[in-house]
């Protein structure tokens, strides 16, 4: 296996940290210990896969041994014995590739989520309405922090678009994959007729960014502050709580109305705005490597229709990876799992795919 001896080097750094975590000195530490620990985590699953392989793998030349006893019942044996082990070792090295692969620095990230109505008028902005419910749904089967940013809504219980920031860890990971146009087909309520609807959404998941990888000018920051809009009391309507930041460099514009305390939505708009100029830069490189990225699986190609959501047939596909599952009360309903772990499967395979292929 051509991989070994990086897979030995890991394992021998998995068992420095053990080591080091029984340290004194480094116990008392408890930033030390923190990091140590994480790092150890992070291993543990390619240690543990690696260690599996190798006792497959030590089976079955044990097994090759048998083969030339002389015996014959324990060479038909061992004949089965290796038979059997084989497909697992096969199994265990396609696995030990993936684990292998590098990992998106983002994805421990948590997350800003913009959802915003598209084609399809007030359906549209219902639409948008039950994506959040089912992100948020998603949300809380995580035990994931979910907090508005800013809205626009429609006043029927559509939203024209709301902003939402996930705070948990490997948000960006399991989510990047919702980035894209989401397709609905349903009958409204006020449709007489019984007559299906087309109409869509818009999702962009956005990693946060940490606080010292983006240096923002004071001069190059337009402020506003007005009335927050919408549901939210007496306070909210007569108070300029909202926040509006507006980067003149870029022209970018970020507001928040969701807090009562004007610092409190400036804070969240900054922290928005940081995470929008992030974004600029990773979809500008991601633009430049789009070449290398045949079938456009987690690339966060917002342009790209990616899912179809049916009513009447209780059916969501995904056409990235041609996957219909006939469950879109529970996806709805925040069972994201099956999807979110198909497109992950299908990403590292087609990752795995392009590493081996040979350069051109």
């Amino acid at each position: 296996m051509d991989i070994e001896n990086k897979l030995l080097a890991i394992e021998r750094d998995y068992l420095g940290i053990e080591q080091k975590m029984a340290d004194l000195e480094i116990v008392s530490n408890l930033k030390e210990l923190q990091s140590l620990g994480k790092k150890h985590s992070q291993m543990e699953p390619v240690v543990e896969k690696f260690r599996s392989y190798r006792s497959v793998k030590q089976s079955i030349a044990d097994a090759k041994e048998l083969l030339k006893s002389g015996d014959s019942e324990m060479e038909d044996l061992a004949a089965e014995e290796i038979s059997a082990l084989e497909p697992q070792l096969e199994k265990f090295e396609e696995e030990l590739k993936l684990l292998l692969l590098p990992k998106d620095p983002n994805d421990e990230k948590s997350v800003i989520v913009e959802v915003r109505a598209g084609t399809g008028g007030d359906e549209a902005a219902l639409f948008a309405s039950d994506l959040y419910r089912m992100y948020n749904r998603y949300c809380e089967r995580q035990r994931w922090k979910i907090e508005v940013v800013d809205y626009n809504d429609t006043g029927i219980g559509g939203y024209k678009e709301i902003i939402f920031r996930i705070d948990g860890g490997g948000a960006f990971s399991k989510l990047k994959y919702e980035s894209g146009v989401h397709r609905v087909q349903r009958v409204p309520a006020t449709e007489a007729s019984g007559r299906i609807h087309t109409s869509a959404a818009t999702v962009a998941v956005l990693p946060e960014v940490d606080d010292v990888a983006i240096d923002i000018r004071n001069e190059d920051l337009k402020i506003d502050t007005y009335r927050s809009s919408g549901a939210g009391g007496q306070h909210v309507n007569m108070t300029d709580s909202a926040v509006r930041i507006t980067h003149l460099p870029t022209g970018i514009i970020v507001s928040c109305q969701d807090e009562r305390s004007q610092i409190k939505n400036r804070a969240k708009a900054m922290a928005y705005l940081k995470t929008k100029l992030y974004d600029t830069e990773l979809q500008r490189q991601t633009a430049e490597q789009a070449s290398e990225r045949r079938g456009q699986i987690g690339s966060g190609d917002r342009s790209e229709r990616i899912r179809t959501y049916n009513f009447p047939q209780n059916r969501i596909t995904d056409h990235r990876i041609n996957v219909t599952l006939y469950k879109l009360d529970n996806y709805l309903d925040g069972d994201l799992y099956e999807l979110i772990e198909a497109m992950t499967i299908a990403e590292q395979t087609e990752r795995l795919r392009t590493l081996e292929s040979p350069a051109t």
